[in-house]
């Protein structure tokens, strides 16, 4: 007797397995790395100046900031109630902005042109991707980009002495989430604009946040109205969280931050993989 041998069909690459078929069905096709290869690659080909820009802004502000008028206000009180100086005091709090910066500028300029004007997504999803793999893939750049920016100002830190905790390299990763909050949130918000002058309104609302978030002096500073305020912003709970992990008071608080920013991601992620669908798979 001859033994049967059964031979198994060919296994398909998850792009090329039918949408119902699929994890998430045809909102995912698990390729998210061809649409972040394809912008690391235009990035790098014609905007790396424009990405550097956006690091040296924190920086310069912590020189001038931390050191000229650091000199004149000497001490102040840090998490916990210790006194540290004012560069260290808010030398963490610049580096959730430089997360912040290099999430959004990416996120929402360059997502609203190839979304308005180079019409890139569309060509995407009239391919096998769908509307989460370009979601994500275009978020994960701009999260490469707030990485890069949190990497640099953490080098920075260091070579100007305001390190003082081994606790303190956890603020690269802690400002990864925030660059992915900003991120996420930011894409979702870019789907809704149709013009340039939209844009505006990303700046609009950044300088005050920056200004006002506890960045360069603490929140007691407000009425008790405006704190309530301040807290329920995104940049606030970010600044908070760096503060405490750069003089290692991990704390209940802390785990509290960074489940605000892991909401902000969801929802930012759900908001944007609706509207592209909405926008190129009708």
């Amino acid at each position: 007797m001859t033994a049967e041998h059964t031979v198994s069909p060919p296994r398909l690459a998850p792009a090329q397995l039918d949408p119902k078929d699929r994890f998430l069905g045809s909102l995912y096709a698990r390729n998210i790395r061809s649409v972040f290869a394809r912008g690391l690659k235009a990035t790098w080909g014609s905007n790396w100046a424009v990405m550097i820009s956006g690091f040296v802004e924190p920086v310069l502000y912590l020189v001038a900031m931390g050191i000229g008028l650091g000199s004149l206000i000497g001490t102040v009180a840090g998490p916990g109630g210790e006194q540290i100086g004012y560069a260290n005091y808010i030398a963490p709090a610049l580096l959730a902005v430089s997360a912040m910066n290099g999430a959004v500028y990416d996120s929402t300029m360059n997502v609203f042109f190839k979304l308005n004007f180079a019409k890139l997504y569309e060509g995407m999803l009239a391919t096998s991707l769908g509307p989460l793999d370009v979601a994500l893939g275009e978020i994960l750049l701009a999260l490469l980009r707030g990485a890069m920016y949190a990497t640099g100002f953490t080098a920075v830190m260091g070579a100007m002495g305001l390190i003082t905790s081994p606790w303190a390299l956890l603020m690269i990763p802690a400002a990864v989430v925030v660059a992915f909050g900003f991120a996420s949130f930011g894409m979702a918000v870019t789907s809704y604009m149709k013009t340039f002058q939209q844009l505006d309104w990303v700046s609009f609302v950044m300088l005050p946040m920056f200004l006002f978030s506890a960045t360069f002096y603490p929140l007691s500073v407000y009425p008790e109205g405006v704190q309530w305020f301040i807290q329920a912003l995104p940049l606030w709970h970010g600044v908070e969280m760096m503060r405490q992990i750069s003089v290692g008071m991990i704390s209940w608080g802390t785990a509290g931050h960074l489940l605000y920013f892991l909401v902000m991601i969801a929802l930012g992620l759900v908001v944007t993989t609706r509207r592209l669908r909405a926008l190129f798979l009708k």
